[in-house]
């Protein structure tokens, strides 16, 4: 294979990763412009998408376009859950406070995750026949062109509903001032359950794309949680636009890393990216010394 080659492939493979890196930073930053707070729980959400998905379709045998929609219900079920027993019952919390039972609640969910599943890995099919595809002499995972399909589907999903719904509107209101949202009649409350609901929706969707690619165990959460955490920073905490682009440089700077490299400095260069851009531009890529909140759905 020649170099050409070599660098499409990696090209490929370096925005399929980033893609799974912006749907998980995008559940960050959803959370995070309607509470103010991380949700280190975030990582949690891919771990169950991948895991009901492949019970949905291993064991019950329920076909894939079915279990899709089934995986997300569920998931954004259990953000529901998490929200309406976790964070809703308290009375005017500190963000350190919210953090901390974010924190607390992704160690419980990881802790369910392996009771249920056990600890070994599980793996899915692709979501089609065939297993590669050659473009300009670079081989390109069919599975691949799936990840990038849907994740390209559910950022355009997300500007539509952010945009051009009333729903979206008003948990734009409620991320730029939630005191005057709620003078206006915005019900704040269901705001932030819906933003937990949208969150974990993401991370399953993150979570389903990414098994059949590198298999899912229990212990994956935090590390795809610290990827999209990583990105949401270094696109600018609460923006979406910026979360898009750093996802992409940081999949793509990871696999170019590996691959002309050594996969051992992998991590070593995406938080060296991290740092830079945060020596350069604290508040990130397109973020503003005052975080944008939600400004680009």
């Amino acid at each position: 294979m020649g170099l050409s080659s070599q660098i499409l492939q990696y090209f490929f493979s370096g925005i399929a990763n980033g893609s799974v890196y912006i749907l998980i930073a995008l559940g960050f930053n959803i959370i995070y412009n309607a509470t103010g707070i991380i949700n280190f729980a975030q990582g949690e959400f891919a771990v169950l998408g991948g895991f009901i998905m492949y019970t949905a379709t291993v064991k019950f045998k329920i076909p894939l376009p079915l279990a899709f929609p089934l995986t997300v219900l569920a998931v954004a079920l259990i953000g529901a859950l998490f929200e309406r027993a976790a964070i809703h019952p308290l009375k005017k919390p500190s963000v350190l406070t919210l953090i901390i039972i974010t924190i607390g609640g992704s160690i419980l969910l990881r802790g369910i995750t392996m009771f249920i599943w056990g600890k070994y890995p599980v793996f899915l099919e692709p979501f089609s026949a065939g297993h590669h595809i050659k473009i300009a002499g670079a081989v390109i995972q069919i599975h691949t062109l799936w990840i990038l399909g849907i994740g390209a589907a559910v950022v355009t999903m997300l500007y539509i509903f952010f945009d051009w719904t009333l729903l979206g509107k008003a948990m734009r209101a409620c991320s730029e001032d939630r005191e005057a949202a709620q003078l206006m009649g915005i019900n704040v409350d269901r705001i932030v359950l819906l933003s937990f609901v949208l969150s974990a929706a993401l991370g399953a969707i993150a979570g389903i794309v990414y098994t059949p690619v590198a298999s899912m165990e229990y212990g994956r959460g935090p590390i795809l949680g610290i990827k999209g955490f990583e990105t949401a920073i270094i696109g600018g905490l609460g923006n979406s636009l910026g979360c898009v682009i750093a996802g992409l440089l940081l999949g793509i700077f990871e696999t170019f890393t590996a691959g002309f490299i050594s996969s051992t400095y992998k991590e070593a260069i995406s938080l060296a990216l991290l740092l830079v851009v945060l020596f350069v531009r604290p508040s990130g890529i397109l973020g503003k010394s005052e975080i944008a909140k939600l400004k680009d759905f």
